[in-house]
């Protein structure tokens, strides 16, 4: 089995929070990523969205783009629009040989307001879900025609969070939606990791291994606290230094036969948590994972 280790740069600049940025240039968060151990590092708002600019800085670290997020508007927009709005990030993508396109639905969600708490999250029924899926699918459609394909990321204080929206999404959606299985939130969301795991491995085209700090997440009181504060209070951390046990979820996608990127992806304060220290933390603890998995990891 083949296995290869990327990081998001959330973990040293944040667009939601700029109080959670560290104050480093791309080329030196490509530095530390790369002495970290990694070889791919999904996009953020410092990548210049230009492989004759980019594709230079990448190869003197050895990083390739390993993914990246769109903030997609499906749930209410025009699907003429949607494809409007992806058009560049695809041609990039592609010009890239980026692995996929990562969907996050930010229509209705509360995800990057502050003041919302985590119960005022959107409540779709299975209706909208199916009408939703039947939409989602026709634009991943498109997109894997164009030659990139999504993969759809579930995310806490979005109108698809918990076990069950997602259930229903993949119930009401064509296998061209793949999906980014992301451990801390649906860890957040309550959802049975190996579970999902189970129904939805054939769609599962991503992974981020984001950790959680699972006394953080015990202590919110959602009914008044936002997804910002939790991320603010250190609800996310990398594999090994939070409360998920990692090994039974690599050793279940790795009996599925899944083999891609597996991300690290965890945002929290850089001055407590120095980006450098904690991704060279989180790929010491996925190369013991992998290793354990009988996973072969790509250098």
């Amino acid at each position: 089995m083949k296995a290869k280790l990327g990081i998001a740069p959330i973990a040293w600049w944040n667009d939601d929070l700029a109080e959670l940025s560290d104050d480093v240039s791309l080329e030196e968060c490509l530095r530390q990523a790369s002495e970290a151990g990694f070889t791919g590092m999904e996009t953020g708002r410092r990548f210049p969205m230009d492989m004759n600019e980019l594709g230079p800085i990448l190869k003197r670290y050895g990083i390739s783009v390993c993914g990246g997020w769109f903030s997609g508007l499906l749930l209410d927009g025009d699907m003429e629009a949607e494809k409007d709005r992806i058009r560049a990030q695809m041609d990039f993508f592609i010009a890239a040989r980026a692995p996929c396109i990562v969907y996050g639905e930010t229509a209705r969600s509360i995800q990057g307001i502050r003041s919302a708490p985590l119960t005022t999250k959107p409540r779709l029924s299975e209706e909208d879900i199916r009408i939703y899926g039947r939409r989602m699918t026709a634009f991943a459609e498109w997109c894997a025609d164009e030659g990139m394909p999504l993969a759809y990321h579930h995310h806490m204080a979005a109108p698809i969070e918990t076990e069950a929206e997602l259930d229903l999404l993949m119930k009401h959606s064509g296998p061209a939606l793949h999906l980014l299985f992301d451990t801390g939130h649906m860890y957040f969301a309550g959802g049975n990791l190996l579970r999902v795991i189970d129904r939805h491995h054939a769609r599962i085209s991503h992974v981020h291994t984001k950790d959680v700090r699972n006394a953080v997440i015990d202590s919110l009181d959602r009914s008044s606290e936002s997804f910002l504060d939790a991320v603010v209070k250190g609800a996310f951390t990398v594999p090994g230094d939070g409360s998920i046990d990692f090994l039974p979820i690599i050793e279940r996608l790795a009996s599925y036969g899944y083999e891609g990127w597996f991300v690290v992806e965890a945002e929290q304060d850089p001055a407590l948590n120095p980006p450098l220290d904690m991704a060279r933390k989180g790929h010491a603890a996925l190369l013991q994972l992998m290793a354990q998995a009988e996973y072969r990891v790509a250098s």
